[in-house]
């Protein structure tokens, strides 16, 4: 099996076009045509989780977080970022990240933390602008049940909890075919009348062009009319963070000695605990506090994120119990999101999870 064809597979799931402008996700090092002799699932590459790739006679390297954010002028090892640099390029392992792209699909980092605290009602807190699009095409009547069918299995008319959402509407198209056309129906250099359906559905931005392929190959006209129109309507399921509703509600300190056991915690940062249930709560892994407004607007009763600054807490305004549960705390499970995903599509392959804790902060 080769590189790029599991990179196919990460990127089906979370494609690279939904990573924020300041990322660097996808192939950070290596040769997408080589072939894999195994992978490991981590959180940061760092020279300890090489090491362990090379101990382990594994050449892919699969971390949430990207190991160069920014651009590179030397290679020297004056640094880690650029010693693992280094030792990953001698010993041909490649990296690849796939990090705020996984943030940003409703089943990546932040679905994984939902499913552990059993979130139900489940939705995007900040749903991504830009990532839908409708398609308008026309075709003949007789041919129009085919050509939603090319076009649902390409990917389009999916609608939260429904597929297969299209809208059609009759009407007379007209075309005269010059001498050097081959027209379906018609004859050259004469108008012809026939009688169409325009059919509309709307699909993820980045199907585009996989979906214009299948709309052409399975048409039966030489020249296809259609039109692709950008939406601003937010996708349900792309967007950063999730809102949803516990299983049960629970008092403050209940709610806070859930955490520490579902997470591992030694300790938690949190605002003043408030008199009323912990119901609805508001999540996001890694980095968060440019979602505190957000969890306030959605009627949260607590949120939970990492790397709050001080002046921060007090955005809580006594509305909410505010948690930095801690950046690494709150996305180590992506370790066991990205091998299960990996595990369950190439059964028969070494998928591992690294033994390298990389967290750089500790506790005494």
């Amino acid at each position: 099996m080769k590189i790029v064809e599991i990179i196919a597979h990460l990127e089906s799931i979370a494609p690279p076009y939904l990573q924020e402008p300041y990322d660097n996700a996808g192939l950070i090092t290596g040769d997408p045509q080589m072939s894999c002799s195994g992978i490991i699932c981590s959180l940061d590459a760092t020279e300890e989780v090489i090491e362990e790739a090379i101990q382990k006679k594994v050449n892919l390297i699969v971390a949430h977080h990207p190991i160069v954010f920014s651009g590179l002028k030397k290679f020297n090892g004056k640094n880690y970022v650029e010693r693992a640099l280094i030792l990953a390029i001698k010993n041909d392992i490649a990296i690849y990240a796939i990090h705020t792209n996984l943030d940003n699909v409703m089943h990546g980092v932040n679905g994984k933390i939902a499913d552990l605290l059993g979130l139900v009602n489940r939705e995007i807190l900040l749903p991504k602008q830009g990532t839908l699009k409708k398609l308008y095409f026309f075709v003949p009547i007789d041919h129009a049940e085919k050509l939603r069918q090319t076009i649902f299995e390409a990917g389009a008319g999916l609608i939260g909890n429904y597929s297969e959402c299209s809208f059609s509407t009759a009407g007379e198209g007209s075309f005269r075919a010059n001498e050097l056309a081959h027209p379906f129906v018609g004859e050259a250099g004469k108008r012809h009348l026939e009688n169409e359906y325009r059919i509309e559905a709307v699909f993820p931005s980045h199907l585009q062009e996989k979906l214009i392929r299948a709309l052409r190959s399975a048409h039966p006209y030489e020249e296809v009319a259609f039109d692709v129109v950008e939406l601003s309507n937010p996708h349900p399921g792309i967007g950063s963070g999730i809102v949803g509703n516990l299983p049960e509600p629970l008092s403050g300190p209940a709610f806070l000695e859930k955490l520490k056991q579902v997470f591992g915690l030694p300790m938690i940062r949190h605002t003043a605990i408030p008199d009323k249930a912990v119901n609805r709560l508001a999540l996001c892994g890694g980095a968060g506090s440019f979602l505190i407004s957000k969890a306030l607007a959605a009627g949260a009763d607590a949120y939970i994120t990492g790397d709050l600054k001080y002046h921060e807490f007090f955005d809580a305004d006594g509305r909410l119990l505010l948690c930095d549960i801690g950046h690494y705390e709150s996305e180590q499970f992506t370790i066991d999101l990205l091998r299960e995903e990996l595990a369950q599509k190439f059964p028969t392959f070494a998928v591992l999870k690294t033994g390298v804790r990389t967290n750089p902060v500790h506790y005494f």
